[in-house]
């Protein structure tokens, strides 16, 4: 079975991240999603939040299982017998960082970095920009899956309620 990884904080999930993933999964019989953990940093929404908005926006493809993990990456893979990890790639200024980080991985466990060229029509999307232009009241609803903007709107809203 072929397996792969994509790993994010996924805080929240965008279309740029569903393209990666979907095209993924026509590649490998299962993908795994995996949230990252990262105490240091609070998300506006919870890693459980995340996973089901993950879950509910990925349902139709089909083979994507979607985890949460803390700590290495490669051990999240060796864990599970993944011999991949596949991530998107904006711009040229993501593969100087990434390609380290491909470096590292496969010298600690021989796990292999696929990069995919993200879709132009995404090349500039990441989550803190649709954060921070939602949270100023700009239109993202183009930029994230509708379950997803509804979410986000809400919880725009409850925090400026407080």
């Amino acid at each position: 079975m072929r397996r792969a990884v994509c790993p994010g904080s996924f805080d929240p999930i965008t279309n740029g991240h569903l393209d990666i993933i979907e095209r993924a999964s026509k590649l490998y019989d299962v993908v795994h999603v995996a949230v990252a953990i990262n105490k240091n940093k609070q998300g506006l929404f919870s890693i459980e939040e995340r996973i089901a908005l993950i879950e509910e926006t990925c349902a139709p493809y089909g083979n994507v299982v979607v985890e949460s993990h803390q700590g290495l990456l490669v051990d999240f893979c060796r864990e599970r017998n993944i011999p991949a990890i596949v991530k998107g790639l904006r711009a040229v200024s993501d593969f100087d960082y990434e390609l380290q980080m491909a470096q590292m991985n496969r010298g600690l466990s021989g796990v292999e970095t696929l990069f995919v060229p993200t879709s132009p029509t995404y090349s500039f999307l990441s989550s803190t920009l649709v954060k921070e232009v939602a949270s100023y009241g700009g239109d993202v609803s183009h930029l994230i899956p509708a379950v997803v903007h509804r979410r986000l709107v809400e919880r725009i809203a409850e925090r400026a309620a407080r």
